[in-house]
C-alpha cells in the first residue's frame, strides 16, 4: 500500500471532463485507489463519488492506492493530477 498527498493541479479542479477522463483511467488499474478529501473518503474509480466532491484546483488530497500495479497507479495519479 502506498499513501501519499498530491496537491490538485488540474486547471479548475476535477469539474466533469477532467474526472471522467480520471475514473476512465484508473478503472484500467487493477490496484484499489481511494482519496481523502475534506473529510471524507471517496472513490475516484467512480464519477459519481468525484463529481459529489467538488475537489478544487490548490487542494491537497490523500491518495492511497493497494494492490499488484499500485506503483505505477501512484506515478500516473502524481503525475495527472
Amino acid at each position: 500500500m502506498i499513501e501519499r498527498d498530491v496537491t490538485i493541479s488540474i486547471e479548475k479542479g476535477l469539474h466533469a471532463r477532467p474526472a471522467a477522463l480520471l475514473v476512465k483511467k484508473l478503472n484500467e488499474f487493477g490496484s484499489n485507489v481511494e482519496f481523502q478529501a475534506g473529510g471524507k473518503r471517496l472513490n475516484p474509480k467512480s464519477i459519481i463519488s468525484l463529481m459529489t466532491s467538488v475537489i478544487k484546483q490548490g487542494e491537497t488530497v490523500r491518495v492511497t492506492v493497494d494492490g499488484r500495479d499500485e506503483q505505477e497507479a501512484m506515478d500516473w495519479l502524481i503525475k495527472n493530477l
